[in-house]
């Protein structure tokens, strides 16, 4: 806004000035992604565990069985 008349069109260097701002923001959205990677490798970690835990709940009879076979032939 011009400070003359408090009303009205901003001048060109404060719609630089903010345009320049928006630019600044918007490109630190997009570059600012740590964050997000982080996210994504505890929901793979996670997923990981779910999967392993399924697998043993599963199978541990056959494994407990082959382990046992294995510790007697020793």
């Amino acid at each position: 806004m011009t400070a003359a008349s408090g009303i009205g069109e901003p001048d060109g260097k404060e719609v630089s000035n903010r345009m320049s701002y928006l630019s600044a923001l918007i490109a630190s959205f997009r570059t600012d992604e740590d964050g997000q990677g982080l996210a994504e490798y505890a929901l793979i970690l996670a997923l990981i565990a779910i999967v392993a835990i399924v697998a043993l709940l599963f199978l541990g009879g056959q494994i407990s069985a082959i382990l046992s076979t294995i510790g007697a032939s020793v």
